[in-house]
């Protein structure tokens, strides 16, 4: 049986670069540019604020020529397009409010130099990536965690140890018959499940089962009747197989649930394995995260982001183990260990960290009001519900998302908002998100549209864009969980249209791709796009839980995974193509970050990789700092003495070439701030070593993971953490 690692990607950002043709050794700082005779470095710029699809950050700068060096801060507004596929994204409409030289007394001077940085600045196109921005949105105050009231009650848990797969019906089953083949067969769920006379039959894999009870009592068997092998030959979805699950001469166990449900298993009893530096085991021959705790007796399991617990492996034991009452030892799984992959989920580890900041980070697009349109289709007439506690109702006999608000009608199709009269149509792209949708409570299947945000608009544009909450990634005590944890209830009429759910597909976190999803595929039904699966998911096939390629080799495990899948054309175990939902979409979007044509801009610039050091900083006043190798600071911008900064662990005495004010005098009539020394002493404080120190660590972290995260896209590396965890592709092998 063969499990495909499919992602849902969720970030975007790590290093910024000045826009010429992409080149992943381009995107470093500092830069050069020569102008005017002078030699200008600019340093990697500090995060200020990110709301919406506007970012704000200033960047140290230091300006040369044969007589002076000087040092100086800009700061910089710019729209923000983003691509959480690319990892790449742009920093459009540059504007330049303020320029700060504290050292330099002429104010012509200034206002020059001031003029030459904005003509330069503002004509660039300038990118970014996803690991540095991450790295960086902690020294934005105003960072928000998005947030809300999850359900996080355990789902039916199995345990085996040997080869079973899990089949899944949505809620009780029902039928639909085809007279062609004289059968039924179980139209809500994704297997197929087929019923002939006074027996039931599926298929999975290369074997076929036969029952005399929908839900249990499955036994294999060499060949299914005529009919409904033909049934199955017109109608399944015969998904590749790999030699692992070709050469099974045993056919796995069955297990046919109604409900939530999820599968883990072993190879064989539990092979428990010591994580070094800690009280912790884990257990080897598994696919599993199955962790025990020495001193509790605990095993832990981690399920969509959740960790549930229990003194033992036994079915239905299992209770939430909410992150923050977590053992102390897991913060202490080392970064190289076979279980780091589980560190995002454990409070406080950077990489917990690094995901709860990537919440943040909107995927954006410019929509064209006059293409951009959908059609929506109704089983029978619209029939509206009302969503308890608010003033909204839903359309529930659709497959799109159609909101009724205040006598209007609201559809949600791919991250964008459109508006109408009417529940039939016709739809044009909405200017406005209704402040109603804020309301929409968690245990509501239509609870995800309240993370899609509109910007602003031009007649002839909208700027949307939508948080990761939009594809079921949410925020719970401190880390990253997947969906909401609810069931939420499918139509069914003449057609089937299921609703988004947490479990049974194996759910995990990968830091450079997002969420995916461990996938059995063998013969069964395609879901209708969006399906169980959501926006952006994917649309095929449960989990099953009994290829533990593990135990024949690396090649035979998720690295195998990887290449069939890609072969199936499904991109098995690394990003999906259609992970960003506005550049799947066929037509309507002016521009996203994805459709630029291999990040080919529009701007030049004579910028150039530096070959100075990373190390120059600003303060929000526009001193500059340098870190020396010692990890002391140096204020820069102090030229006449050219004294260390007084920086100590809380504040400092400000020194005086920071007491320089900010003159409202404009350069060029466009209103840019520039500085001339002050009349009066500025009694505002240094930053603290801390706060410093923090940004250099951010900065190093972010150039880091940027480092791991291009060498992972470049490699299709299965490298899914630290050192020796192999679990990132799609089939068996998590650990050697």
């Amino acid at each position: 049986m063969k499990k495909y690692f499919i992602t849902i990607t969720l970030f975007i950002l790590s290093q910024w670069s000045i826009h010429g043709q992409t080149n992943y050794s381009d995107l470093s700082w500092p830069r050069e540019i020569t102008a005017e005779g002078y030699s200008i470095t600019l340093y990697q710029p500090q995060l200020e604020s990110f709301e919406g699809n506007q970012l704000d950050s200033r960047m140290a700068v230091s300006i040369s020529n044969k007589k002076d060096l000087i040092f100086g801060a800009v700061w910089l507004k710019g729209k923000v397009s983003t691509d959480l596929d690319s990892r790449i994204v742009h920093l459009e409409n540059i504007e330049i409010p303020k320029i700060n030289f504290p050292d330099i007394s002429n104010e012509d001077k200034t206002i020059k130099l001031s003029a030459l940085l904005k003509k330069e600045i503002e004509s660039w196109d300038l990118e970014m990536s996803l690991d540095h921005l991450i790295a960086s949105m902690n020294e934005i105050e105003n960072t928000k965690n998005l947030s809300d009231q999850i359900n996080n009650n355990p789902p039916d848990i199995y345990y085996r140890t040997s080869p079973t797969v899990l089949i899944s019906i949505d809620g009780d089953p029902f039928y639909k018959t085809d007279e062609e083949f004289d059968l039924s067969y179980v139209v809500n769920t994704p297997s197929l499940i087929v019923k002939s006379k006074d027996s039931y039959y599926i298929k999975e894999g290369k074997f076929w089962y036969r029952s005399e009870e929908v839900l249990s009592n499955y036994s294999s068997i060499d060949s299914a009747p005529k009919n409904i092998a033909a049934f199955s030959d017109k109608y399944g979805k015969d998904i590749v197989l790999d030699s692992f699950q070709l050469a099974m001469d045993k056919a796995p166990e069955l297990i046919v649930v109604t409900k939530a449900s999820e599968l883990i298993s072993t190879d064989g009893e539990p092979d428990y394995q010591t994580i070094q530096g800690s009280s912790l085991l884990y257990a080897k021959n598994t696919e599993d995260d199955i962790l025990l705790d020495i001193n509790s007796q605990e095993h832990y399991i981690l399920l969509a982001g959740r960790w549930y617990h229990s003194k033992n492996l036994k079915d239905g034991s299992w209770e939430f183990a909410d992150p923050d009452a977590l053992p102390e030892d897991f913060a202490k799984i080392p970064k190289e260990s076979d279980m780091a992959n589980v560190r995002a989920s454990v409070p406080n580890t950077e990489e917990a960290q690094d995901a709860l900041l990537a919440q943040s980070i909107p995927q954006t697009a410019k929509v064209d009001r006059k293409t951009a349109s959908v059609e929506v289709s109704y089983d029978g007439n619209p029939t509206f519900e009302k969503i308890e506690g608010t003033s909204i109702s839903y359309a529930v006999n659709t497959d799109k998302t159609v909101l009724e608000i205040n006598k209007k009608y609201y559809c949600v199709d791919d991250a964008i908002w459109f508006v109408s009269d009417k529940a039939t149509g016709p739809w044009t792209v909405s200017v406005e998100r209704p402040e109603e949708v804020d309301s929409i409570p968690a245990d509501s299947p239509v609870y995800n549209v309240k993370y899609v945000y509109i910007y602003e608009s031009t007649p002839e544009i909208v700027y949307v864009g939508y948080y990761p909450g939009y594809t079921y990634s949410y925020v719970y005590h401190g880390v990253v969980v997947y969906g909401t944890g609810y069931h939420y209830p499918y139509w069914y009429g003449s057609v089937y249209y299921p609703r988004p759910v947490t479990y049974g597909y194996g759910v995990h976190y990968n830091p450079y791709t997002g969420w995916g999803f461990t996938v059995g595929i063998s013969v069964g039904w395609g879901y209708h796009p969006y399906g169980c699966w959501g926006p952006a998911g994917y649309h095929y096939g449960y989990r099953s839980g009994y290829n533990r390629g593990y135990q024949h080799g690396y090649y035979n495990g998720y690295n195998r995974g990887y290449n069939q899948g890609a072969k199936a054309g499904y991109a098995a175990g690394k990003r999906s193509n259609n992970t960003n939902l506005y550049a799947d979409r066929k037509q309507g979007i002016k521009e996203s970050n994805a459709n630029r044509g291999n990040n080919k801009g529009t701007y030049e610039t004579k910028s150039r990789p530096s070959t100075k050091q990373n190390n120059l900083y600003t303060d929000k006043n526009g001193a500059v700092f340098e870190q020396k190798k010692d990890g002391s600071w140096e204020n820069k911008t102090n030229a006449a003495s050219n004294a260390k900064a007084n920086v100590n662990n809380r504040q400092s005495k400000t020194p005086s070439n920071m007491n320089k004010g900010v003159s409202n005098k404009g350069v060029s009539n466009k209103g840019i701030e520039s500085t001339k020394p002050a009349t009066k002493q500025n009694t505002r404080s240094n930053p603290s070593q801390q706060q410093l120190n923090q940004a250099a660590q951010n900065r190093s972290r972010g150039a880091q993971n940027y480092n791991r995260s291009s060498s992972y896209q470049r490699s299709g590396s299965t490298n899914r953490g630290g050192g020796g965890a192999t679990r990132g592709t799609g089939g068996g092998v998590r650990r050697r």
